[in-house]
């Protein structure tokens, strides 16, 4: 069944808004001008957001809207979009809803009946496909593995099974573990690391599965997050 959605009319837009992912010069004008103009800014992390709206010299009442009281929040927003006030949403860094809060949002505020857009702009996800040079149509985003390492592995051993790409995400405290998994399974893999993107020290680190691991475990104090593009299975 096809769902029809009847918008009200005189209430408020919620905007869903990519931000930097690292270098602030990568906020869209779009974003920018939607951020000076809404009425309210709901937000993953409070003080993260006020520097950026700092940074742009942007003033704007803030609400929490985090994993752990996104729902909450959501009919928050829902009473200030029924008084006809405008909202922007934006998660840490990057799109909202990829690896980040926002889905739950969206649902809840569509579902009364609200207007939602998107704001496209940076995602990691999109930037690494971008310079990760491995061909092919289709891309598996599977976000961050589990922190549990019999999870984590039959998750990996799954997606290395398949014909697609697929894309990761991994915090420096467990990126050695993972790349072990991946080159366990498969140390011909190609692997494209991306880690600070768009930041000061930005590096990619490209190979097969046991080369890269190799130089990471060669490397004093991994910091910044990482993103990781995995080749999908040949055909043989």
């Amino acid at each position: 069944m096809t769902a029809v959605y009847q918008y009200y009319r005189d209430v408020g837009t919620l905007f869903i808004a990519a931000t930097p992912i690292g270098n602030l010069e990568d906020i869209t004008l779009r974003v920018l001008r939607v951020l000076k103009e809404v009425d309210v800014i709901a937000c993953e992390d409070t003080r993260h957001t006020m520097q950026l709206l700092n940074h742009f010299e942007v003033k704007k009442p803030l609400i929490s809207c985090r994993s752990q009281n996104e729902e909450k929040a959501a009919e928050k927003i829902c009473g200030i979009l029924a008084e006809g006030r405008d909202v922007a949403f934006v998660s840490d860094a990057g799109t909202p809803g990829i690896s980040d809060p926002g889905s739950r949002l969206v649902r809840i505020v569509r579902a009364k009946g609200y207007d939602v857009r998107p704001l496209p702009g940076v995602s990691a996800f999109a930037s690494l496909c971008s310079v990760g040079g491995i061909s092919g149509k289709t891309v598996t985003f599977d976000g961050f593995p589990s922190p549990k390492a019999g999870r984590r592995r039959r998750r990996v051993k799954e997606l290395l099974q398949r014909s697609e790409n697929f894309v990761l995400y991994e915090s420096p405290f467990r990126i050695i573990k993972l790349m072990d998994d991946i080159s366990n399974e498969d140390p011909d893999r190609e692997v494209v690391i991306g880690r600070e993107m768009t930041k000061k020290f930005e590096e990619y680190i490209t190979g097969t599965a046991k080369t890269v691991t190799d130089i990471l475990k060669k490397k004093e104090n991994l910091k910044g997050e990482f993103s990781l593009l995995v080749s999908g299975k040949k055909k043989s």
